[in-house]
């Protein structure tokens, strides 16, 4: 049988970020330092791989504070972020916890705090309820912050019920380029409205866009390594396809490898 000659494509850079390595990091050291089991609020990481390898070695996932059975062990806060009252609901509990909130979700916090302080209505570009987002949201009082997804949404905005100058702010994890149609149309819509000094999406999501980018057109098929609930993943794979290829799909485990799919193909971009 004659072999089939297949051209790999490995976008670089791939794989997890900064924030990403520093909360599992986190989660580690807890366990050592304080033994098992140690709570975490959420999955530290949207990767079903990384969590299971935690629970393995001592981690309990929990989807809220209530969920804790032994409030003698420590908790961890996930690398998305969350609300304030979080944080509160602990300490009131006597919990004691760890923030593994990625630096630069934080930054979003601190911008979000800084603008309602300098009396800004403000507009969160943003999945809706997403953790990240769930958690720059719930900094500020309720109703603080309008929540926006899509450009149609920017078009149903009515400037007339803004009654403060208008500033916008991201989640991290976005399509770059969905993320600029929609702030080219709030510019259109609020000529003056504040942006970040320093874009909201982080370097490393920008980064790995780029590089599928660059492979992407030249691929037969491009699988994104990930899981379903990740939003870099989820948007890796819209890339790829607004990039070229559109067999693009996210790959879960190596037990979803489409072998048919790959006999198939002459060049396979991963990332």
């Amino acid at each position: 049988m004659k072999k089939q000659n297949i051209n790999l494509y490995l976008a670089s850079p791939r794989g997890f970020c900064a924030g990403v390595k520093r909360a599992i990091e986190i989660v580690e050291k807890s366990i050592n330092k304080y033994g098992s089991p140690v709570y975490v609020r959420h999955e530290i990481v949207h990767n079903k791989q990384v969590v299971e390898e935690l629970k393995k070695k001592g981690a309990i996932f929990i989807d809220e504070l209530s969920d804790i059975e032994d409030a003698s062990r420590p908790v961890i806060f996930s690398a998305h972020g969350v609300p304030k009252s979080v944080p509160q609901e602990a300490k009131s509990k006597n919990l004691s916890f760890v923030d593994a909130t990625c630096p630069l979700v934080s930054k979003v916090h601190r911008e979000s705090e800084q603008l309602n302080k300098n009396g800004y209505d403000i507009i969160l570009i943003g999945h809706k309820n997403h953790p990240e987002v769930v958690g720059t949201m719930g900094q500020l009082p309720y109703g603080s912050i309008s929540l926006i997804e899509t450009v149609d949404e920017v078009k149903n905005l009515d400037p007339k019920l803004f009654k403060k100058p208008v500033a916008y702010i991201t989640q991290t994890t976005l399509s770059v380029d969905d993320t600029a149609e929609i702030i080219n149309k709030l510019k259109d819509k609020f000529p003056k409205i504040k942006e970040p000094v320093k874009e909201d999406i982080c370097y490393a999501t920008t980064n790995r866009q780029k590089a599928v980018k660059k492979i992407a057109s030249d691929c037969d098929i491009f699988f994104v390594i990930g899981s379903r609930n990740s939003s870099n993943s989820v948007r890796l794979v819209e890339v790829a396809k607004k990039a070229g290829c559109k067999n693009s799909e996210l790959m879960h485990s190596g037990k979803e490898l489409p072998i048919d799919k790959i006999k198939k193909s002459k060049n396979i971009g991963i990332s």
